[in-house]
C-alpha cells in the first residue's frame, strides 16, 4: 500500500470557486481601505485597473501558487507594485483585510498559514522599503 498523499492546498481549499469567492470580498476590502487608498500611488491605480480584471488576474495567481491547475499570466509583483511605494504599514492593512476575508469565509488554520506563508513571500518584491533594505539584517 501506498501512503496517502495529502491534497493540495488548491484541493483543500475547494477549488477555484471557493478561491475566487474569497478573492472577491479580499479585493473589495482592499480597493475600499482608507488605509491603502490613503497612499496616492495606490489609490490612483485603485481608479485605473477594474476591479473585475484585478480580481480575476488575483485569483489566478493564487489559485496556481495554491497547486491548481491554473497558470498565472499578470505581471510579477515587483513589476506590478514597483512604482507604487507601498510602506509596511500598507502591507499590514493589507494583512488585515487578508485576514478579515480568510474568517468571513472560515478558512481553517492550516491553511490560512500556507496562504500566509505564500502571502507574505512576495513582501519584498511589493513593499518599497523592504526592497531597499531599510531594517534588513545584512
Amino acid at each position: 500500500m501506498q501512503p496517502t498523499e495529502k491534497p493540495s492546498l488548491y484541493d483543500r481549499l475547494g477549488g477555484v470557486y471557493s478561491i475566487a469567492t474569497v478573492v472577491d470580498d479580499l479585493i473589495d476590502r482592499v480597493m475600499g481601505d482608507p488605509r491603502l487608498n490613503a497612499n496616492p500611488l495606490v489609490d490612483e491605480a485603485h481608479h485605473r485597473v477594474p476591479p473585475a480584471g484585478f480580481k480575476y488576474l488575483v485569483t489566478e495567481m493564487v489559485c496556481w501558487a495554491a497547486g491548481g491547475p491554473q497558470k498565472y499570466t499578470g505581471k510579477s509583483m515587483a513589476e506590478s507594485h514597483r512604482d507604487l511605494k507601498i510602506t509596511s504599514g500598507e502591507w499590514t492593512a493589507f494583512l488585515d483585510d487578508f485576514q478579515q476575508a480568510l474568517d468571513k469565509f472560515k478558512v481553517p488554520a492550516e491553511e490560512q498559514a500556507e496562504l500566509k506563508a505564500i502571502v507574505n513571500s512576495t513582501r519584498s518584491d511589493i513593499v518599497a522599503d523592504s526592497s531597499l533594505g531599510v531594517g534588513a539584517n545584512s
